[in-house]
């Protein structure tokens, strides 16, 4: 199978990941093309973006063992894609097993369905493939609309924010038979994200079945996403589907995967994370937190640091400072960019003096509304503009562009990206935040303890698990929460609070200093013990079993080989 995985002439690494594509592993390929066969010599079969051609080779392989006709596979198997070399290359693959299909070479945002006139694809048994995988970011303009508008033409409304595979999977479906089968490898991120909510709704309205098959191990050799292949099949809508977790590709041809129960779904704007704990662990999460946890934003709405446009030009140490002669009524006192400048559980002045002293950028230039251009400030922002700073898109929407709007000192910030979990720390100083970091101000209904408890009492197996279950994994393993999904982290109650503050305060000084120097485990034993035992009287096993089920996916999200320790 060497020739499925070459670059052909004219592509390049660069191109394939500009156009979200990655080379499939066969055994994936052949895994989907088998289940959406299932046997059938007559079943037709649609790739909406066939790229190298792996999913049909195995489809029309599986063809072939059910005794469909070479000849007739031409009108059975139907590929798209916008790369002619791909598809040249597809044709190619297929004879060499004595095999043809139909390609179209074309934006598949731009087909007809079969439901509408001059369609160039019938109504097929199956879809199967690999997505393109484009952020957001690079898919945009008459792509992004056609896109938009194909999945809001099968009654699912997309937010901006929605990557390029979210749509074509809903287009793709919009081929399909009523009791057809999809089988589709997608970003993980489809269990996850808040734009997928829609998906995820439309899954559970659209299919009897539903299976998510998700992998200890990366399966793609040129990117870092981890992937869900999902299968699904029938019409009519499900209240449940099966979650299946297997270490690699490898494992798919060996595992009776239809065998395993179906799960409940949840709330359809809930996230799908919970599915990978057992039954077990996620009921005793869920009376945990629905007994004696609350939601962050219950004690205040988390919000998003300044976004300056370019950081490094706002930013400022103290000899950038001094070097063009800027004053207070320049700039604002900031934690540097970075929450590895905020490693412990509160931030103080003598923190911000070292920070200071450390030549770390402690400064953020906020001149005031009435501030000429003139001398030193003169000088920088006209160094700024030869640097091009001034048409950064941030830049380009305010009046002055020099001015960025900075936002409030918080009491709390929220380190929304981390390897091991997102941490609170309390804000004793007047400094505010660029947007490395979120700001918390806290509510006039939170106990007056919550900025200094807060942070240390959140540091426990329950919330930890929370974090990973309501954040997004992302390349690396990091674990990336936004504010809306760090608003919706469970921490302890108020009532909570409290009382193991009480238990816990004689020891903030020696807890702040294990944190800050990365002793989690040691830590993470005191507050439990002070929190879940002795102030929720949960038992030593209820303790363990959620300390279990955060380390457990922890490990998958960062693929250590803990990940198989319980």
């Amino acid at each position: 199978m060497a020739s499925i995985s070459r670059i052909l002439p004219g592509d390049s690494p660069a191109l394939r990941k500009q156009r979200g594509a990655f080379f499939t592993p066969f055994e994936i390929a052949d895994f989907t093309a088998g289940w959406a066969v299932a046997g059938r010599p007559d079943a037709k079969v649609l790739d909406p973006t066939s790229g190298e051609g792996v999913f049909l080779l195995a489809a029309a392989q599986h063809l072939a063992r059910a005794g469909a006709a070479p000849e007739d596979m031409r009108d059975q198997l139907y590929g798209v894609d916008i790369h002619a070399d791909s598809l040249q290359e597809t044709q190619g693959l297929l004879r060499e097993v004595d095999s043809e299909a139909t390609l179209i070479d074309n934006d598949f945002f731009s087909l007809p369905t079969p439901a509408q006139l001059g369609s160039p694809v019938p109504w097929v048994d199956a879809v199967i493939g690999n997505p393109p995988y484009v952020r957001y970011q690079e898919h945009r303009g008459e792509a992004r609309r056609r896109s938009l508008a194909a999945a809001f033409a099968q009654k699912v409304r997309l937010s901006g924010l929605a990557s390029s595979w979210a749509a074509l999977l809903v287009h793709a479906c919009a081929f399909l038979k009523p009791e057809g089968r999809v089988a589709m490898v997608l970003p993980a991120e489809l269990l996850t994200v808040g734009y997928a909510e829609p998906i995820r709704r439309w899954l559970g309205e659209r299919f009897a079945a539903v299976h998510l098959v998700l992998f200890e191990e990366l399966q793609f050799a040129d990117a870092e996403e981890q992937v869900v292949v999902l299968v699904a099949r029938g019409s009519g809508g499900c209240s449940a589907l099966a979650l299946h977790q297997l270490r690699d590709a490898s494992e798919l041809a060996t595992q009776h995967l239809f065998d395993s129960e179906p799960v409940a779904l949840g709330r359809p704007e809930d996230k799908w994370t919970d599915l990978l704990l057992p039954m077990q662990r996620r009921s005793l999460f869920r009376r945990i937190t629905d007994r004696s946890f609350t939601r962050l934003d219950s004690y205040g709405t988390p919000e998003l640091g300044t976004v300056t446009g370019s950081n490094a030009f706002f930013t400022l140490n103290e000899a950038t400072r001094a070097e063009y002669g800027l004053g207070r009524n320049h700039l604002q006192r900031i934690v540097p960019p970075g929450a590895r400048h905020v490693p412990g559980t509160r931030f103080t002045e003598g923190h911000w003096q070292q920070l200071r002293a450390d030549g770390q950028r402690v400064w953020m230039l906020h001149p005031a509304a009435d501030t000429r251009r003139r001398d030193g400030l003169a000088r920088y922002l006209n160094e700024g503009e030869e640097r091009l700073v001034h048409e950064a898109y941030k830049c380009t929407i305010r009046e002055p562009w020099w001015r960025p709007p900075a936002v409030r000192s918080p009491d709390l910030m929220f380190t929304y990206m981390s390897h091991v979990t997102p941490r609170l720390v309390a804000n004793e100083t007047d400094a505010t935040i660029v947007n490395s970091l979120h700001g918390i101000t806290l509510g006039p209904d939170a106990p007056d303890i919550t900025r200094d408890a807060l942070p240390i009492v959140a540091l426990n197996s329950v919330t930890m698990l929370g974090a990973e279950l309501f954040g997004r994994s992302y390349g690396g393993g990091i674990l990336k929460m936004e504010p809306r999904e760090a608003a919706s982290l469970p921490v302890p109650s108020p009532d909570a609070l409290v009382e193991a503050w009480t238990r816990l305060e004689p020891h903030w000084s020696r807890l702040d200093e294990l944190v800050r120097h990365g002793c989690w485990e040691t830590a993470l034993a005191h507050i439990d013990r002070a929190l879940l035992i002795e102030t929720l009287e949960l038992s030593a096993a209820e303790v363990a079993s959620m300390r279990a089920a955060a380390t457990r996916l922890r490990a998958r999200r960062t693929r250590t080989a803990a990940a198989d320790a319980t």
